[in-house]
This record gives structure tokens, C-alpha cells and sequence, in this order.
């Protein structure tokens, strides 16, 4: 194997695939990258065996062939590289190395064949469809936050994507939950996606995933089956196994009797939010919100810090209320918000909250209280 190819193509693939790649694991070829060179391309692949990243690069190949290499060192050695640097690399065959030569730098790396290299198989996805950049982009923006890191509930470390009827339409909708908040994100049907099952993304994919289409404005290739979910954005292709898990029957916990509805100015009440809860102790991070016409009182009592209150205008025509919640969670979603108001509609202190963006139906947000 023999090609030449330009430092800063080959530095974007290698950020792209190498983020997959565990620093410490107990298989060594996990720890490597497969290089394989042909028909005027580099193909560069690394996984974890929960996820696969394939990046192909365009590269002037003189001799074809495969090979693994540490991939994280080699990151290294073409990010320290200077710019616009044109990189040779040479396997030796006899000696199990693999040597990249820039300019008046050398130097040479222990390989592994590429024959033991793992493959996450995708098979058959009988399920494909395209989403704009954007479209995937917001929907996992608006849910990420809501993803749970307790392991023991594990098909809630993910977010589910499913088709769902809402009144005479069909939408692709995204949903994470904690079981403390829930957030809802949909969008209407795409070609394709009719008939899907419905799929739990696991964290670490959802992350990943957004990382690849951060920068990208092209549209996303998705294919699903029951066990596999791939995604091709322009010259990369992310593919991960599915959470093997039901997800809960998310519909019970939005209310549809909340007949209390505040109307707040977002970024007035954020700030509030977060002036009052300085005070608040980490393990609590309580605040209170006492509501009685168009005045909203926040406010945190911490016995160990001191106390902390803070008066808002809003819009509220029903009895008064008192209810508390977890800070961090109300700055969590009120962070979502697109549109200047956000409507809470409230039923009583110990019942869930439902959370809507003046400026966007197409998202649903639900808060269990606090007792403070």
C-alpha cells in the first residue's frame, strides 16, 4: 500500500472517524483505524462494535492494499503536521510497519492486519429516507438535553424516533425522557419513513451524529431495520446498533387537562431563573414560583446559603399558584425556546407542567414538579 494525500483532508477524516474510538480498551484492533487505499480514494474506518464512522478521501494512490494502525496517534501526528503538507504513506509488509513521511518528518507505526478488523454489518434496512441537515439537526438539539444517563433504565439513554399521527397528518417525532422532564420535537413525514419501527438512538450515537452534522448543509441518507440505523452525510457514513428496549408509552405523562396558562417573556424568566438560583444548594437547586395575576415571584430558600427572590410581569388570568422546580431543568428547556414567550400550563402543585414555545408548535415540553 502506497498513496500521497493532503494533510488537511486526511486531518478531517481522522477527526470524524477517530471520535468512535475508545482511548482504552481491552480488544488492541479496537484501537486502530483501517486505512484502505484504492481507485483514487482513502477509505478510513474505526468503531467501538456499539458504533461504525467509514470516511472516504480522495487520495493519489499508486499501490492498493489495507492496513490498521493506532488511530489516535496517528491524529496526532498529521494534526502537529504543518499546513498544506502533502503526506506519503508506505506499508512495509516485512516489517508490520506503516511509514508516513511530510517534508523533513518521519515516522513509523505498528500495524495490525486488516483482516481481523471488525465489521457492524448493517444487512438489510428495509427503511430509508432523506432529512435535511437542519430538520436532524433541531430535532436532536431539542430532545438531547432530556436523554437519561441512568444505566439501569437503559431504553431511556437514547432518543426515540417514530411515526405518529397527530390529527389528519403523519409526523416523524423525536422524544427523550429522564422521567423527571420529557421533550417532544416532530416534523412532518418524510418520504420513507412510513412504516418504520419505532427506534431508541442511543447517547453516545446522538452525539456523535450531531457532531458530523454540525457543519453540514446537505441532506442526511437514513436507513433503519430493527437493530441498525445508519446515516450517510456527504462523504461519511455513522452506523450504530439500536437500543434493544421498549421505550414507555410517553403519551400518559403529557397532560391534557392543564387548564392554568402563564405566559412569561423567555428571556426575562431565564434570567431570573438563574439570578435566584445561585442561592440554591447543588442536591437542591429548588425554586418556587408563586403566581397571582400578572405578578410571578421566584424564589429560593437554602438554610446552609441564605435566600433569594425576584418579581416578573406576566400574563396568568386563573387562581393563584405555588409550585417548585428544579432550576437546572426549567433553564434546560426554557434554553430550547425559540419564540420570545413561553406558555406554562399548570394544573396544580404535585401534577406535571406542560412547557410551549410562543414560536413553535411542532415542540412540546413536560416538567414534573418539585416540593419546596
Amino acid at each position: 500500500m502506497r498513496l500521497v494525500i493532503e494533510r488537511g483532508e486526511l486531518l478531517r477524516a481522522l477527526g470524524h472517524v477517530t471520535s468512535v474510538v475508545e482511548r482504552r480498551t481491552t480488544i488492541p484492533i479496537l484501537s486502530n483505524v483501517l486505512l484502505r487505499a484504492g481507485n483514487g480514494k482513502l477509505s478510513l474506518k474505526a468503531t467501538d462494535l456499539e458504533r461504525e464512522v467509514i470516511e472516504d478521501v480522495s487520495a493519489s494512490v499508486s499501490t492498493q492494499g489495507a492496513v490498521t494502525v493506532p488511530a489516535h496517534m496517528l491524529h496526532d501526528i498529521v494534526r502537529k503536521l504543518p499546513d498544506g503538507t502533502e503526506i506519503e504513506i508506505k506499508r512495509d509488509a516485512e516489517k508490520e510497519r506503516l511509514t508516513i513521511t511530510a517534508g523533513q518528518s518521519r515516522f513509523a507505526l505498528q500495524t495490525l492486519g486488516p483482516e481481523d478488523f471488525p465489521d457492524i454489518a448493517a444487512g438489510d434496512l428495509a427503511h430509508s429516507f432523506e432529512l435535511g441537515a437542519g430538520d436532524l439537526k433541531r430535532l436532536i438539539e431539542k430532545t438531547r438535553f432530556a436523554i437519561s444517563t441512568e444505566e439501569t433504565r437503559y431504553y431511556l439513554n437514547g432518543i426515540f424516533f417514530h411515526v405518529a399521527d397527530k390529527g389528519s397528518s403523519r409526523k416523524l417525532r423525536a422524544v427523550a425522557t429522564d422521567g423527571h422532564r420529557l421533550a417532544q420535537v416532530e416534523l412532518d413525514r418524510p418520504d420513507g419513513a412510513e412504516g418504520m419501527p419505532g427506534v431508541i438512538i442511543p447517547r453516545k450515537t446522538v452525539h456523535e451524529l450531531h457532531r458530523l452534522i454540525e457543519a453540514s448543509s446537505a441532506p442526511v441518507k437514513i436507513g433503519v431495520s430493527a437493530s441498525k440505523v445508519r446515516f450517510e452525510i456527504g462523504s461519511v457514513t455513522l452506523t450504530s446498533k439500536l437500543i434493544d428496549g421498549t421505550f414507555p408509552d410517553y403519551g400518559r405523562v403529557i397532560p391534557q387537562g392543564n387548564d392554568k396558562e402563564l405566559k412569561v417573556t423567555n428571556a426575562e424568566f431565564m434570567s431570573a431563573v438563574d439570578r435566584v438560583s445561585t442561592i440554591a444548594s447543588e442536591r437542591g437547586r429548588a425554586v418556587k414560583l408563586n403566581i397571582n395575576g400578572d405578578k410571578l415571584v421566584l424564589s429560593v430558600n437554602n438554610p446552609e446559603g441564605g435566600s433569594a427572590t425576584e418579581e416578573i410581569v406576566v400574563g396568568y388570568q386563573a387562581s393563584p399558584l405555588e409550585i417548585g422546580f428544579n432550576a437546572r431543568y426549567l433553564l434546560d428547556i426554557a434554553g430550547q425556546l425559540e419564540g420570545e414567550e413561553a406558555r406554562f400550563l399548570l394544573a396544580d402543585p404535585g401534577s406535571p407542567t406542560m412547557i410551549r414555545d410562543g414560536g413553535d408548535e411542532t415542540a412540546l415540553y413536560v416538567l414534573m414538579p418539585m416540593r419546596v
